[in-house]
């Protein structure tokens, strides 16, 4: 039987190669839309999509979720729009495949409070791409012996939030690892507000918008005499897309919440 899945942010640059991939998919049947205005009654209305593609579009998701019972529901939208978004799919026992980043940290526990008492899976993925993901991996590697670290993330320049949830989370991962320390000189003081970056736990994140780029970030470690880079490129969104596959299918093994694809690799 095929899985049923739904997608929110269809019209995305993120959420048409999901689209894509999922009509695509043996073993899934797109069987929603889901949008924050009203652009036709189905996908095939629209000119990004083909023309014989007759996927419902629904602007209230308790609705879809009545009408089209979608087993997953993969969520491309905004920071604004996403948490709402978990709470009611979890609440109604749709299992969330989440790519939007920006929840709080207050939000983050609600909902894995709340799929562990629903029992439902849900993976929040601050990036799909495989090879982001191992470059998180071995980051947390090398700082066991490079404490000394910051992270540069580069996106396009549409993207809402900063830092990107692939900073955030390797800064996490880091810091599980590295014994939290003041970097750079004790006395050093910024001539310009922000030219260190944003601060976690000593360690400085900087985040770098510019129309051309995808998704791109490189953690740099320093030592006495040595430099180590572990960069990750984003050259398409296609690179996206078997993150997104592997996390629909294992999400209906889980029963709970998962942040991060390297927990399920």
């Amino acid at each position: 039987m095929s899985l049923r899945v739904a997608i929110a942010g269809c019209r995305g640059k993120m959420g048409k190669e999901a689209v894509k991939t999922v009509v695509g998919q043996e073993g899934m049947e797109l069987v929603a839309a889901l949008d924050y205005k009203h652009v036709g009654e189905s996908l095939a209305e629209l000119e990004m999509f083909p023309p014989d593609l007759n996927v419902p579009i629904y602007l209230d998701l308790n609705q879809l979720i009545e009408e089209t019972k979608p087993d997953v529901l993969i969520d491309l939208t905004s920071p604004h729009a996403v948490y709402e978004h978990v709470k009611v799919s979890l609440l109604n026992h749709v299992r969330p495949v989440v790519g939007t980043t920006g929840f709080t940290d207050e939000q983050l526990e609600e909902l894995t409070e709340l799929a562990r008492e629903q029992k439902i899976g849900c993976i929040i993925a601050p990036n799909f791409a495989i090879g982001a993901v191992l470059m998180m991996k071995f980051a947390k590697e090398a700082a066991k012996y490079l404490p000394n670290v910051e992270i540069i993330e580069l996106h396009h320049d549409q993207k809402l939030d900063a830092p990107s949830g692939t900073a955030k989370k390797t800064a996490q991962m880091i810091s599980e690892v590295r014994e939290q320390h003041k970097q750079g000189h004790p006395l050093e003081k910024e001539t310009m507000d922000g030219a260190r970056g944003a601060e976690f736990e000593g360690m400085r994140i900087h985040s770098v918008r510019l129309p051309g780029l995808v998704a791109h970030q490189e953690v740099i470690f320093g030592g006495k005499g040595q430099l180590l880079t572990i960069r990750h490129d984003s050259f398409n969104r296609e690179c996206f897309m078997d993150g997104i596959v592997y996390c629909v299918k294992k999400v209906m093994e889980l029963e709970e919440l998962v942040y991060g694809m390297e927990n399920i690799l």
